[in-house]
Order: C-alpha cells, then structure tokens, then sequence
C-alpha cells in the first residue's frame, strides 16, 4: 500500500467534484430532488450492490405499495419480501422491515437524523448511514461505497485491496478528510459532493477501461499520472468459487397448482417461498415408481456472491381426485408448506430463478396438464 502527495487540498478536489457533477453528473434520478430520509434510505438500502437501472422499477414500485415508513412497518414481511422479489440479497428486505418497526417503535414513526441512530438501524452501514445523513440532513459524513473506494483509492495511489484492514483504514481516512466545509462560493453543499463521488465512480472511473479525459480530478490523479488505472486498486484475489447442488421437487397439480415451502428465516432466499428440497418418503416412492408421472427438467445455474447453485428441477405433474391424497395432503399441511394457484405467483415472494421457472412452465401450460397415472 503506498499514498502519493497530492496537488490539491480537500476543498480543491471537493470543489472539482462537485462543478463536474452539475454538469455532467447523474440528475432526474427517482430519489434525486428530496429531502425525505424515508425515500433516501430505501434508495441507498436497494442499491447496495445493485446497479441503479435495475433498482429503478422495484424502487417505484416499492413505493407505490409502502409509501411511508408506517405502511412498511405495518405490512407483513411475506408483503415485503413479495415486492423485493427479484431484486436479490433478499436480507436487506428483512432488514428494511425490521428498521421499520425500529423507527415506529424508538423514533415514534419519525425517521432519525442523528448519525449514530441511523446506524443502529438494522441492514445500515456506516457509509449508507453517511450517505443518509448527507442527502436528507445535509450533514457532513463520509462515505465509502465500492465506486468511491475506487476513485479515492486512485486519486490518492492507495495500493492493494479494498478489503484488507489496512486499505480500508486508509480509503476511511481519505474519505473523511477529504470532505468539502464549503463548497460552490462558499455554500456548504455536502449531498451534491456525495453525489458527485459516487457519480464518477458509476462513470468516468470505471472499474475497467476508466474514461480519464472525462474525470475533473485527472490532472493529479496517481494512479492517471503514473499509468496504473489497471492496477489500482488491487482486484480481490482470486479464489475458487465452490459449486453447490439441489434437487428440488416441482408437485403441480391442476387444481391446485404447485407446492411451495418456505426457507428458513436467514440463510440463501431467508423467508422466501421455494420449491421443496425433500418430500414424504412415500410419495417420493410413489412417483419414482411412475415413469410417466416423474420428469427430469433443464437444470438452473445460478450465480451468488460466494458459490454458485445447480438447481435440478424433478416435475411432478398430478391429478388430487377431490384435492385428496393422504400423503401429499399431509405434506402440503407441514407448517411453512402450502399450495398456490400458478395465477398467484405475482403475490408470493419467490426467488428469481424459481419465479422464472414457474412462469415458463405456466406458458408452456404444464401446469394444467392432464393428470397422469401414478398419483391418482
């Protein structure tokens, strides 16, 4: 790790920054133009680790159905999770509703804006607290999001990866005194500074083939200077990404539609509705014993952040004479299992590549086929 003298103090950069972000910077956003900490922080809560042209839609969704803090701490998480859906890294929606309840239970229904209380608040960070603060309360924090880990660890030539302690304690450090006192003739203007950090992070300062003659701070940038962009800052070292495998059991019946079980609380897809990874011993038989009535599906790779998951799809197509059949109706009644109408779907909180497989099958009718022998 090495820190090269810059050519400028904070304010100069600050300064640099924040005239290039008014020209040039991300405007029209759906939560640029407020102050209210509810919006901001249901923003910067979606787009942790998610790019803002795929935020947009669930945000404004998201909105429509939970408004307010109330409505969201009042909703069901199933609700909650159910408006997610898609959206991925499913805690930070169990997060959200839990920080809620929190501010409906400490602030009495009014959203913090003291730092420290908006870091208690479950699923925030200390650079998403910062960011909050900045933009609803113009209050001056730092941040440190991965595109502003980039910039400052390049304008300042902070060597290594962002995850060993020490870089960080370094990228914590430039952040914190880089922030602007005063700012465009004199006025204090700390959430277009934030902005404009994250802004050239998303654009100019590209992971990967950065746009130099764009950026406003290149002329004393270390790593431009010294024609290392590629290599600053370090990349997280390669490991071997572990593979993993599941079965899961696709039971549709016609009348029915498809069995669902829901995932425990924390973990992959916590509190979302899955298909089932095991089923009754006796039905299991049952359907093996039934070549028409058992299908093998195109298994579904699926990628998270430190695996990934072959997912095997067993479809089970059958007819319950009278929605009766003692061994599936026992199972379906096991709590945190239930059957749901393929017409429901849009309703239940599904993992996206489950979401994406029922609805293929749902096109493709498979879900109203006619009964076949085995289960009958």
């Amino acid at each position: 790790m090495r820190t090269v003298d810059r050519m400028d103090d904070a304010g100069s950069f600050a300064a640099r920054i924040v005239e290039w972000q008014r020209r040039a910077g991300r405007s029209g956003l759906p939560w640029q133009g407020t102050r209210d900490p509810y919006r901001i922080w249901l923003s910067e809560i979606m787009l942790q680790q998610t790019q803002v042209s795929t935020v947009i839609p669930y945000y404004l969704r998201f909105l429509d159905r939970f408004p307010g803090v109330d409505a969201l701490a009042a909703a069901p998480l199933d609700d909650v999770l159910a408006a997610w859906s898609g959206l991925g890294y499913y805690s930070r929606a169990r997060c959200l509703h839990r920080a809620a309840r929190q501010v409906i239970e400490q602030h009495g229904g009014r959203f913090p804006d003291d730092f420290d209380a908006v870091l208690a608040l479950p699923g925030v960070g200390r650079s998403t607290a910062g960011a909050i603060c900045a933009f609803a309360f113009g209050q001056r924090h730092p941040i440190l999001d991965g595109n502003v880990k980039r910039v400052l660890a390049r304008h300042s030539g902070i060597e290594g990866w962002a995850g060993e302690p020490a870089v960080l304690a370094a990228l914590w450090a430039e952040s914190t005194a880089r922030l602007p006192r005063a700012v465009a003739g004199g006025h204090p203007d700390i959430g277009t500074y934030t902005q404009a950090l994250m802004d050239l992070g998303a654009g100019p300062c590209a992971r990967s083939r950065p746009r130099c003659g764009e950026c406003p701070v290149s002329a004393d940038c270390a790593a431009h200077v010294s024609g290392r962009t590629d290599a600053i800052p370090a990349p997280r070292p390669k490991r071997e990404i572990p593979r993993r495998a599941s079965v899961v059991w696709l039971l549709v019946d016609r009348e029915h539609g498809v069995l669902l079980e829901r995932r425990p609380p924390s973990g992959i897809w916590g509190g979302l509705w899955s298909l089932p990874e095991s089923i009754d011993a006796q039905v299991e038989a049952r359907i093996r014993a039934s070549d028409a009535a058992l299908q093998a599906l195109a298994p579904i790779e699926h990628a998270f952040t430190h695996f990934r998951l072959r997912i095997e799809p067993m479809l089970v197509r059958m007819h319950l004479v009278n929605g009766q059949d003692p061994a599936v109706t026992a199972q379906a009644a096991e709590p945190g299992r239930r059957w749901v109408a393929f017409g429901q779907l849009e309703a239940v909180a599904l993992p996206a590549p489950v979401r994406t497989l029922l609805e293929a099958l749902r096109a493709d009718g498979q879900g109203v086929q006619p009964e076949l022998p085995g289960l009958r």
